[in-house]
């Protein structure tokens, strides 16, 4: 980013002139993004739609990309702008870790990444904005740790869990109900899938579990062996597993009043 800085800014994602429009610019967004963490590692997941104003504009773009071997970034917001700052994101960390003989710490990461997404402030003043929820291993504190951010680049550490994009406040109000200190790896793959099954419920641009096109969420784990992404097999299970209880709950799992 420095080097495109000094000598072609125009190349830089914020730095991009627009042309004068009228009105908001239609182009295809992400929505959904959850995480929570667990004993030894956090998970990272989003549902699979991209709208268009009131349009399905893809039914399975990936929002969820690993960022280095112990960390991920999930996408929301405008679409394309976000999946190149994740690429450019990407070559950052490798460049550093080639240059240096070793990782940046998982705090240094997020502090990047939030100055990455404050680069693309004028963008997002003209309605295309990238909103991305990062999570990955501290190895030095040995636990999953996750941060969210604004459309500034402000940063925060969420703690247990957090959502973004459209149906997040569904989301993260579906986990807030269903997290726990003590969940196992495949609990909290659960739980997250069972919050973006909510978004769903009552938001209009994030897409469910879909059984007929076998389109799932993308879900990813990340612990001291690394970044994981759990296969198609492993996740149809848990959304089938789901969807055959939420016959019986539409509304999904009651948790205690005391």
């Amino acid at each position: 980013m420095d080097f495109l800085g000094d000598h072609s800014p125009e190349l830089l994602p914020g730095k991009r002139p627009l042309p004068p429009v009228q009105g908001a610019i239609e182009a295809p967004h992400g929505t959904t993004i959850v995480a929570t963490s667990f004993p030894g590692g956090v998970v990272l997941a989003g549902d699979r739609r991209a709208t268009m104003g009131n349009v399905i504009a893809q039914r399975d773009i990936e929002k969820v990309f690993p960022a280095d071997e112990y960390s991920a970034v999930g996408i929301a917001g405008t679409a394309g702008l976000a999946v190149e700052m994740v690429k450019l994101f990407q070559l950052e960390l490798e460049h550093f870790e080639k240059v240096e003989g070793t990782q940046l710490s998982l705090e240094g990461k997020a502090n990047r990444l939030s100055t990455m997404i404050r680069s693309n402030l004028g963008m997002a003043m003209q309605g295309l904005a990238v909103v991305p929820l990062f999570a990955g291993y501290d190895i030095d504190r040995e636990k999953g740790r996750i941060f969210s951010y604004d459309v500034t680049g402000g940063r925060s550490e969420e703690h247990g869990f957090a959502a973004t994009g459209s149906g997040s406040v569904f989301a993260r109000s579906a986990l807030k109900k269903l997290f726990r200190e003590d969940f196992t790896e495949h609990q909290a793959a659960t739980a997250v899938v069972q919050a973006l099954y909510d978004a769903a419920d009552d938001d209009s641009a994030t897409g469910g579990p879909d059984m007929a096109r076998r389109i799932y969420p993308i879900v990813t784990v990340i612990t001291e062996e690394g970044f994981k992404k759990l296969t198609e097999a492993e996740v149809s299970e848990i959304a089938r597993a789901v969807h055959e209880r939420r016959l019986d709950q539409p509304d999904g799992p009651r948790a205690a009043l005391l």
